[in-house]
C-alpha cells in the first residue's frame, strides 16, 4: 500500500480539530471497531489525532476489523482522505482489515487512487555522508579548478588590455561613456555620505584619546593621513565593490543566461573586448577621482568634529591639516585606488562570465563578485602598505 509522506502526517497531527469535526468509536462486536465520522471535514477546520484510534486498538487486542460510518458527514475535502490514509497505514502495520464500504463514494475512489501503486522498495534516495577525506578532496579539486579559471581570465584581460594600448581593441564608445556615468557621477551620493561619516568617526575616536593629553589639535593629522593614505581609497573601493562590482556581475550573468555572450562570440566579437575592457577602463579612470572626492568629504567630516566638539578654530584646523599631509600622501591613496578599481572590475566581470544558466545563478554571481572584490581589496591593500613601508613612502 502506498504510504503518505511523514511530513503530511506530522503537519496534519499538529492541527487541532474544530468543533465541526466529529469522530467517535464504538465496538458492535469484540473483533470489530466502528469509527463514526460526522460534521465538516476540511483542512481549515483541522484534523483529529490518531491517538484515540491507537488507544482503542491497543486496549482491545481482539480487534481484527475496522469499519466506518460516514453518513452524517456534511462537507469534506482532501483532509478527510489524508486522515483516512493515516488510519489505513496504522491498521496495515497492525494487520487489521479495513472495510471502506461505509465511506462516501468519492472518498473511496480517492483512496483507491492513492493506494493504487505501491511504493517501490529502494526508490527513496538515502543521503550518504561523505568522509572528511572525500570532502577535503572535493574542496581541493574545486579550489584548483577555480584558480585555473581565474588565472586564465587574468591572462585574457591582460592580452585585451595590451590590444587596447595598441588601439586595436573593439568596443562601443557609447557603452563606455554610459559605464563611466554609472561608475562615476551616479556613485557620488553614497560616497559622499559614507566618506563624511568615516571622517567623522575617525575624528571622534581620535579625540577621545587625544583629549586626555590636551592634544586635540592632532585630530586633524589623524583624519588627514588616515583618509589620504588608507580610508579614502579603501572605503571607495568597498562601496564600488558592493555597488558596481555586483552590477557588473549581474549584467554579464544576465547576458550569459540570455545567451547574448554566445551570440557576440558567434558574430565574431570578443566578449573580453566588448564587455570586460570598457568596464575595467571605466573603473580605472573613475576610481582616482572618486577617491579624491572621498578624501575631501572625509576631511570635511573631521573638520566638523574638530570645530563643533573640540572647540578648534576652522582656520586652525585647516592649517594643521595642510601641514600634516602632503601631495605624496594623496598620491599613495590614488595609486591604491587605481589598483582597487582594476580588481573590482575583474572580480565583477569574472563572476559574471562564470555565471550559470539560471536566474538564481545570477544572484549567486553578484554575491560572489562582492565577496571576491572585497577580498582582493584587503589583500592588495596589505601588500601595497608593506611595499610602501619598504620603499619608505
Amino acid at each position: 500500500m502506498k504510504r503518505i509522506p511523514f511530513e503530511v502526517y506530522f503537519l496534519a497531527s499538529m492541527v487541532q480539530p474544530s468543533e465541526h469535526t466529529k469522530l467517535s468509536f464504538s465496538s458492535p462486536a469484540d473483533s470489530i471497531l466502528l469509527m463514526t465520522l460526522a460534521g465538516i471535514w476540511k483542512l481549515q477546520d483541522g484534523l483529529p489525532s490518531l491517538v484515540d484510534l491507537q488507544r482503542h486498538l491497543e486496549s482491545k487486542s481482539s480487534i481484527r476489523q475496522v469499519i466506518f460510518e460516514a453518513k452524517d458527514i456534511i462537507q469534506w475535502d482532501t483532509s478527510l482522505v489524508t486522515f483516512l490514509l493515516q488510519v489505513l497505514g496504522d491498521c496495515q502495520r497492525r494487520s487489521i482489515v479495513v472495510d471502506q464500504s461505509g465511506l462516501p463514494e468519492g472518498v473511496q475512489r480517492l483512496l483507491k487512487l492513492a493506494t493504487a501503486v505501491p511504493e517501490r522498495k529502494g526508490a527513496k534516495r538515502i543521503a550518504k555522508k561523505e568522509s572528511w577525506l572525500s570532502q577535503f578532496g572535493t574542496l581541493t579539486i574545486h579550489s584548483f579548478s577555480s584558480g585555473r579559471e581565474m588565472v586564465a581570465f587574468l591572462g585574457e584581460v591582460f592580452l585585451t588590455f595590451l590590444k587596447a594600448v595598441r588601439g586595436k581593441a573593439r568596443f562601443r564608445r557609447t557603452d563606455f561613456m554610459l559605464i563611466i556615468q554609472e561608475c562615476g557621477p551616479q556613485a557620488l551620493p553614497i560616497i559622499t555620505l559614507i566618506s563624511f561619516l568615516v571622517g567623522l568617526i575617525l575624528a571622534f575616536v581620535g579625540a577621545v584619546q587625544l583629549l586626555q593629553f590636551g592634544a586635540q589639535i592632532y585630530v586633524a593629522n589623524l583624519v588627514g593621513l588616515g583618509m589620504a593614505r588608507e580610508m579614502g581609497a579603501m572605503m571607495t573601493a568597498i562601496i564600488m565593490a558592493g555597488r558596481t562590482g555586483a552590477a557588473f556581475a549581474a549584467q554579464l550573468g544576465t547576458m550569459r543566461v540570455n545567451q547574448e555572450i554566445d551570440a557576440l562570440t558567434t558574430m565574431g566579437f570578443s566578449p573580453m573586448e566588448f564587455l570586460v575592457l570598457p568596464r575595467m577602463l571605466a573603473l580605472m579612470l573613475m576610481m582616482p577621482l572618486l577617491c579624491l572626492y572621498s578624501d575631501l568629504w572625509g576631511l570635511l567630516g573631521g573638520w566638523f568634529v574638530g570645530v563643533t566638539m573640540l572647540d578648534l578654530g576652522a582656520v586652525q584646523y585647516l592649517k594643521q591639516t595642510q601641514e600634516a599631509i602632503s601631495v605624496m600622501d594623496f598620491s599613495v591613496g590614488l595609486i591604491k585606488s587605481v589598483v582597487f578599481g582594476v580588481l573590482v572590475a575583474i572580480a565583477g566581470c569574472l563572476r559574471g562570465m562564470q555565471c550559470g544558466n539560471s536566474s538564481s545563478a545570477v544572484g549567486l554571481a553578484a554575491t560572489s563578485a562582492v565577496v571576491t572584490g572585497i577580498i582582493f581589496i584587503v589583500v592588495s591593500d596589505s601588500l601595497l602598505t608593506v611595499l610602501y613601508d619598504v620603499l619608505g613612502i
